[in-house]
């Protein structure tokens, strides 16, 4: 594919749930000062309802205002393939970056989306789809893309036919127990991102099968949540209030306060030989 409406598609930035990325130029109707965009291209083809759902949902995500959530500009539909873009952060994501981060500078892209997540709290929505590869970095910082519009684009699928394996890792066990989304299974996910970014390691002991999602779905129900021996006694802290029983779970900001706290003992700064860079894989 190298073109979708009036966008031109540059090259593949990865897949994210139900849909593939692209570097795409921005074309001259939009109002934005930049000369590239990120846009999402929806794998296969949506209904009109579909579209009309996942325009709204859009819309409300562009309405809560937060200098942590990536700006979104357009969304729309051609030849039955619904697409929206948004803006393009050059540095990559934690998942994969352009160069190595610091353990601290990891942080706080984490913290960074955990303020992007307490505004849309605030307003009432959830993301349902918080990992690695939607934290954006920032030269200061990160910023929380790829909404979670799997619930709109394929209402009552199934968590295995939801989008890549990787997703799992991140979803609460009671979701996929049947529970909806909300607050709480976000924290979760903030969590386990946390975790995976500052160890590399998933928090059920190994990693998940990467070809087999229902093999992956019955580890994650059967499996014993173990945190990394080499965390600081803080992030385990953190990690594991946001792993415990659903009511006693923090709260986004507080979970953006304490990653705050985490930072100094990580200490911020270039990287250099010696220091510790986050782990994550790519995914």
């Amino acid at each position: 594919m190298d073109k979708i409406a009036d966008y031109e598609l540059i090259r593949s930035l990865g897949w994210g749930n139900h849909g593939q990325f692209f570097l795409a130029r921005k074309p001259a109707r939009l109002p934005v000062d930049v000369e590239y965009v990120a846009v999402k291209v929806f794998a296969g083809t949506s209904t009109d309802a579909t579209f009309r759902r996942a325009t709204r949902e859009l819309q409300a995500f562009a309405a809560v205002r937060s200098p942590y959530i990536v700006s979104l500009y357009d969304a729309g539909q051609h030849d039955g393939v619904l697409y929206y873009s948004m803006e393009y952060l050059e540095r990559g994501s934690l998942a994969t970056p352009d160069k190595p981060v610091s353990q601290a500078d990891a942080i706080i892209a984490v913290r960074d989306a955990a303020l992007a997540v307490a505004a849309l709290h605030a307003a009432d929505m959830v993301h349902r789809d918080i990992k690695p590869g939607n934290i954006m970095l920032t030269e200061s910082g990160g910023k929380l893309s790829d909404l979670g519009l799997a619930h709109v684009i394929a209402p009552g699928v199934t968590v295995t036919g939801m989008g890549p394996i990787a997703s799992i890792e991140y979803t609460d066990p009671e979701q996929l127990q049947g529970a909806p989304a909300s607050p709480a299974t976000d924290i979760w996910a903030l969590g386990v991102t946390l975790h995976r970014v500052l160890t590399g390691k998933g928090i059920y002991g190994q990693d998940l099968p990467a070809d087999d999602g229902l093999l992956a779905l019955r580890r994650v129900m059967s499996a014993t949540v173990q945190l990394a021996p080499e965390l600081s006694a803080g992030a385990a802290d953190l990690i594991g209030a946001c792993l415990g029983p659903v009511d006693q779970r923090p709260t986004a900001e507080e979970f953006a306060k304490r990653a705050s706290a985490l930072v100094s003992d990580s200490g911020r700064g270039k990287q250099s030989a010696g220091q510790k860079t986050v782990a994550a894989k790519r995914r």
